[in-house]
């Protein structure tokens, strides 16, 4: 990939495609779909040897499968993914009966510390996470938190249960968090030993006990990149801020129409600031006809409508992976649609265009970092 070339990954209901532009990026070349037929649910390009990518392809025939590639995505080699360990009767007693079946899907890929270049994490539905040192030749479950004392109050979202966000603090490799559908956030301090629930101050509307230690029906979160105390969480119920690393959470979103939704992201080239694109609660879909992206500032504590007029007309909705930013500045913001548009921003959301090619109903978008 030449020097200055903006790369994005695209996961589809029907395979992955990789898009590249210039540091314009207003015109943009597509190629795929690679692992065409397959829901792949993520496909993201390692930051420490940005030729390494990996896919996460989930099939009704073929199940849940791992694919790396070493050459930008020219070439695809399956790798395996974990192997369901089934929890013994004495794990099932400490969790008072649960028991994590096969794998459904597997979720989410991160990537480990600068200084550990083969290390990836792996979140999975049931809700558990694994670790590889070999660049996903072999896995090793965390059992503290795939045996957690809680796990036999978690619940599956409409999702599934599934281990969507994992995150790792830049200025603390060992400081680590995870993000469950319906089990809330978790901390590990350690490097993935042991795990801590984080939800102190996120409210639940659907369960009889409405503040639970664990319970919440996370959809997204993610560190700001200037200062990784504050973590931007969007919920199921509602849009939180955190600026205490998760120890407790402010629910920010009242002030909108709706502040359910799924997607959040924080550039690089602007700290203290978030974007969320909410939703109608009951059908998913963005309000009045027209998806709207605001801009959260941790400076003025408000919330800016970045989409100005009907430039999008149409039911649009989006998955929780479905957006992320770049490292350029101005930056690019970047949302996908379950109906299949690519939307961008090439200036920090001050205005808002579309990749003029229809994808399948897309899963998610990820930054390649830069060449």
């Amino acid at each position: 990939m030449a020097k200055g070339t903006v790369a994005v990954w695209v996961g589809t209901r029907k395979g992955a495609y990789g898009l590249t532009s210039d540091a314009k990026r207003r015109k943009w070349t597509v190629k795929g779909p690679a692992h065409a037929g397959n829901d792949v649910f993520h496909v993201a390009a390692d930051p420490r040897d940005p030729k390494y990518v990996y896919a996460l392809a989930n099939n009704g025939w073929f199940g849940p499968r791992v694919f790396r590639s070493s050459n930008s995505g020219g070439k695809w080699a399956e790798v395996a993914p974990p192997m369901m360990a089934v929890l013994k009767d004495r794990a099932k007693n400490e969790m008072g009966g649960s028991e994590a079946g096969p794998i459904v899907n597997l979720w989410h890929l991160t990537f480990g510390p600068e200084n550990e270049p083969g290390s990836l994490f792996l979140g999975i539905d049931p809700a558990m996470m694994f670790r590889s040192d070999d660049r996903g030749a072999s896995w090793v479950g965390l059992d503290g938190l795939n045996k957690h004392r809680t796990r036999a109050k978690w619940n599956p979202g409409a999702g599934g249960m599934c281990l969507h966000s994992i995150l790792i603090d830049p200025t603390r490799p060992k400081r680590m968090y995870a993000g469950i559908s319906a089990a809330g956030v978790f901390r590990s301090d350690d490097g993935g030993e042991t795990w801590t629930p984080k939800n102190k101050g996120v409210r639940v509307s659907f369960q009889p006990e409405q503040n639970p230690e664990v319970g919440q029906c996370v959809h997204k979160i993610v560190l700001d990149p200037a200062d990784p105390t504050i973590v931007y969480r969007q919920d199921h119920d509602g849009i939180h801020v955190s600026r205490d690393s998760a120890d407790s959470w402010i629910r920010v979103g009242k002030v909108l129409d709706h502040d359910f939704g799924f997607v959040v992201t924080a550039p690089k080239e602007m700290p203290g600031e978030a974007f969320f694109a909410p939703l109608e609660p009951m059908s998913r879909l963005g309000t009045g006809g027209q998806l709207q992206v605001y801009r959260w500032s941790e400076r003025t504590r408000k919330f800016t409508p970045t989409v100005k007029g009907r430039p999008f007309p149409g039911d649009l909705g989006t998955h929780r992976d479905a957006m992320d930013s770049d490292w350029l500045n101005p930056s690019g913001i970047y949302l996908g649609t379950t109906t299949g548009q690519l939307l961008v921003s090439p200036d920090g959301a001050k205005s808002w265009n579309e990749v003029p090619y229809r994808f399948p109903g897309i899963h998610s978008v990820t930054v390649a970092p830069a060449a």
